[in-house]
């Protein structure tokens, strides 16, 4: 049974990571969640959950406003080449729907499945948007917080800029 927002913020708090978290008309994308600007400050994302033709998944959370060319990220991380993962896949690996995808899902991968890649744009940042397993949230919280959460999740990202064309 996949994990929820509440378990989320509870991991949050038993690790002592500080977030702020506002409630919110459902967003299922990029645009749509630019009507918040200003009222929710730090960096916001997009999050691209693929799979590589060998089958591994990646979720790649990147600024908002990243151009990520799939035909050739894979050279940049190092794997086959990408594409979108189904929603059936995303739900059972991740616990999420699509428009609901954010890093806060690794909770639900308890066998280490994906591999993470943070845009260091979003690593950079004071504060970073993300929504807690339901779209019809925003949880703010800092880079170092939301290292230390994807650890606990058993998680080892790989940070690179998501935007560079030379392989990492």
């Amino acid at each position: 049974m996949a994990l929820k927002r509440e378990d989320v913020m509870q991991r949050l708090s038993e690790l002592g990571i500080p977030s702020e978290t506002k409630d919110h008309a459902p967003l299922f994308t990029v645009e749509e969640s630019k009507a918040l600007r200003g009222e929710i400050r730090g960096a916001h994302s997009k999050n691209l959950f693929l799979k590589d033709k060998k089958g591994a998944l990646y979720l790649v959370v990147a600024g908002e406003d990243a151009e990520i060319d799939l035909k050739r990220f894979h050279q940049r991380i190092g794997s086959a080449r990408l594409s979108f993962g189904k929603p059936d896949l995303l739900s059972e690996v991740l616990g999420v729907t699509p428009g609901t995808v954010s890093p806060f899902a690794l909770i639900n991968d308890r066998d280490q499945q994906v591999k993470i890649v943070l845009d260091k744009y979003l690593m950079a940042a004071e504060m970073a948007n993300f929504h807690p397993l339901t779209n019809k949230a925003t949880t703010s919280i800092s880079p170092a917080g939301l290292l230390t959460f994807i650890a606990s999740c058993g998680h080892d990202p790989l940070i690179i800029d998501v935007q560079a064309s030379e392989p990492v």
